[in-house]
């Protein structure tokens, strides 16, 4: 038995340790054993902790909390047991290491003791720990906006005006309006319709898609996703619903080790896996798509990280998953025009924007707050968020950000950001000296145009997106009961000139995207006309509104499909250019 004894005053008790050498093996086998399980254990169900990995991994306020606490668990675990003893004669502690004549109840106790005593020791690490990581974080999150924000300005390309909108691909239907009538053009007994996403159609159109996954406890553990269903999103008229069935082997609403997301980590487990997935279709399969977010390190000025795109993953229904490279993704075959790059990382790129002209121009107080932009805030109502999915001509899909200048009391757009939906790549049209309509004016605008509308309390207006008409920016909102149920007209609004114009029929919204009718000729504000929608006339697009210097409106032109309209000014005998109504 090997003894050690240290004295010292009463400050400073004598500490006597003696321990022997004979049980410590064992002691330290069986709780290597033991640990061994508890890995194996995890690294079966490491989906459920990925989370936790992945910040430890990736996120230096992680790495110190979640690292530092793995540290100090194995220490402590590994730590043999003590006994204390205070002989009082001697005034000292003596502290017994596996002493081999001790009874074995002297043992438990010696066990039970040196356990509350590493969970005491246990809790004051992680409490010190804890507190590090909120003082790393703060500037690491600072330092990653930064490197982020300048990142995402070196890819960027300035345009000199906006991209064309594609008109054959209008977000014409809302997300709440297809939710409300597709659940209610379907009957599943044993299944449910998941979240709608935004996918494109094998004819190139948009649509809302939709998992057809299990519901409830027993069927989410039994049964399988039975494929897809998706909506047509760009017509008012008629509502197109395509169900693709195939039973997925790994699918979405089907728990534990049988969904989609488990399996996809399990393959692609050093990415995190933020966005919903893509449900969408190719030559008559349905297929899910998972994009994936990466970060990578960087160790100056003080350790922090970025994130990145890291490709995605590829589900198919029997069960086979395709871990893609950004590069494979965008010459997959089945994945050709649908959404490949994270929107979450768009999200977190815009957000990052703030930081652009460094980190000390953004804070409170101190700060000069010059050139700073930030994501523009979405009125109550609007029932949808930033970046907006919309289609570009050729069938380009983009995420679109609208940025405001910072400032509580500022809603005028100063930017405007466009991101590949399929490359990442970025372009953004600044405003310079001009500013915007944003989304929450234009929707208000959108009410103006109608004041015998029982706003709020029949209908509501909903959805605003932005859409490019020959290299300018309109808000494209739409109407609807409060109930969902339908879209009863859709609102366009200038965000340079404020006008707006309302459209009812598909062909005038696509006629319009295209640039075919010039709503320039058809406002008050030029030539003392204005646009009211025609939904219950057989061929009539629209009315044209003659109204007087009160804004009173004196006369009413109906224009039939096909018609020519010719406007003139007061006073003015040169005529506008014909334009043709179809």
């Amino acid at each position: 038995m090997a003894e050690i004894d240290i004295s010292g005053d009463d400050d400073d008790p004598d500490v006597n340790v003696s321990a022997s050498g004979s049980r410590l093996p064992s002691f330290l086998g069986t709780r290597l054993v033991i640990l061994a399980i508890v890995v194996g254990v995890l690294y079966l169900v490491r989906p459920l902790i990925h989370g936790i990995v992945y910040a430890t991994l990736y996120t230096p306020s992680g790495l110190v909390l979640f690292g530092g606490t793995a540290v100090t668990a194995l220490v402590l675990w590994f730590l043999p047991p003590w006994r204390l003893e205070r002989d009082e004669k001697r005034r000292s502690m003596v502290s017994v290491l596996f002493e081999d004549d001790e009874s074995p109840a002297g043992d438990v106790l010696a066990s039970s003791g040196s356990a509350m005593r590493k969970l005491r020791i246990f809790g004051g690490i992680v409490t010190v720990l804890f507190v590090l990581s909120v003082l790393v974080g703060i500037p690491a999150g600072a330092l990653e906006q930064r490197t982020l924000a300048q990142q995402t300005m070196a890819d960027a390309t300035e345009l000199d005006e906006f991209p064309q909108a594609n008109a054959n691909n209008p977000r014409v239907v809302p997300r709440e309006v297809s939710d409300v009538t597709t659940r209610g053009s379907v009957s599943y007994r044993t299944h449910r319709l998941g979240a709608s996403d935004i996918a494109r159609q094998e004819d190139g159109s948009l649509a809302w898609s939709y998992p057809i996954e299990p519901d409830g406890a027993r069927n989410k553990l039994l049964e399988n996703q039975r494929g897809v269903l998706v909506a047509n999103m760009t017509s008012m008229d008629e509502q197109q619903i395509t169900v693709y069935e195939a039973d997925f082997t790994h699918g979405e609403g089907m728990w534990l080790h049988r969904s989609a997301r488990w399996n996809v980590k399990l393959g692609g487990y050093l990415s995190k896996y933020n966005d919903e997935a893509v449900e969408f279709s190719h030559d008559g399969q349905p297929y899910l798509y998972y994009p994936k977010t990466g970060h990578e390190w960087h160790l100056l000025p003080l350790p922090h990280t970025t994130p990145k795109w890291n490709g995605g993953a590829l589900v198919h229904p029997d069960g086979t998953i395709e871990h893609l490279t950004p590069e494979q993704a965008q010459e997959n075959e089945i994945l050709d025009g649908q959404r490949l790059y994270p929107m979450t990382l768009t999200r977190s790129e815009m957000g990052s924007l703030g930081y652009r002209e460094g980190i000390i121009n953004q804070l409170p107080v101190v700060g000069a707050h010059e050139g700073q932009i930030e994501v523009a805030a979405l009125p109550e109502g609007a029932n949808n968020e930033q970046p907006f999915v919309i289609d570009l001509e050729g069938e380009r899909m983009s995420y679109v950000t609208a940025m405001e200048p910072y400032g509580e009391d500022t809603r005028g757009l100063d930017e405007v950001w466009l991101a590949d939906a399929e490359t990442g790549e970025y372009t953004f049209f600044g405003t310079d000296e001009e500013t915007l309509t944003g989304p929450e004016r234009a929707m208000g605008i959108a009410r103006n145009e109608d004041s015998q509308t029982g706003w709020g309390d029949n209908f509501v207006v909903t959805e605003p997106v932005p859409v490019t008409v020959d290299g300018d920016l309109w808000w494209h909102i739409k109407v609807a009961p409060t109930d969902y149920t339908d879209v009863t007209r859709n609102v366009f609004v200038n965000a340079d000139a404020n006008n707006a114009i309302e459209l009812s029929d598909d062909t005038a919204i696509r006629e319009f995207i295209r640039g075919d009718i010039d709503e320039d000729e058809l406002t008050a504000g030029e030539n003392g006309t204005d646009v009211q929608p025609a939904p219950d006339g057989e061929d009539v697009l629209y009315y044209v509104l003659i109204t007087n210097d009160n804004g009173e409106v004196v006369d009413r032109i109906p224009v039939k499909a096909g018609q020519d309209t010719q406007i003139v000014a007061p006073g003015d005998e040169r005529a506008t250019d014909n334009e043709t109504a179809n």
